[in-house]
């Protein structure tokens, strides 16, 4: 079994997806029905969907890189003055975390989704 895609909540999807996308350094979303896509190497999809009837309930998503991807990321985040933090409580601000002998930090998206990049899983690699 493998993930497909996932959906997620969004005020605004195509400025959400773009977001996600420019960080992360990924092509550009592209649309698909209500959705604007963001499309990861491993042929799973994040699906914004901004069209709701609701509230949005913010979710935590966290994205295995390299270490060289990692250097461009937070490259981009610091240029671009998006506030980090070490740790998925939000308490550590302006640090990285060097869990299992990798590099990880958080930070949100327009709608207060929690996205992690990290070098190394967890466990250490499970």
């Amino acid at each position: 079994m493998r993930l497909n895609h996932t959906i997620i909540h969004a005020t605004d999807a195509r400025k959400s997806a773009t977001f996600l996308a420019d960080l992360l350094g990924r092509p550009k979303p592209h649309a698909w029905g209500p959705f604007w896509i963001v499309d990861t190497d491993n042929g799973v999809s994040l699906d914004y969907d901004g069209d709701l009837d609701h509230a949005i309930v913010p979710q935590h998503y966290a994205f295995l890189i390299s270490e060289a991807d990692f250097d461009a990321v937070f490259s981009r985040v610091q240029k671009q003055g998006v506030r980090f933090w070490a740790d998925p409580s939000l308490t550590r601000e302006g640090e990285i975390n060097r869990n299992d002998g990798g590099r990880a930090f958080y930070f949100l998206d327009p709608d207060r989704h929690v996205m992690e990049v990290l070098t190394v899983p967890y466990g250490g690699g499970r």
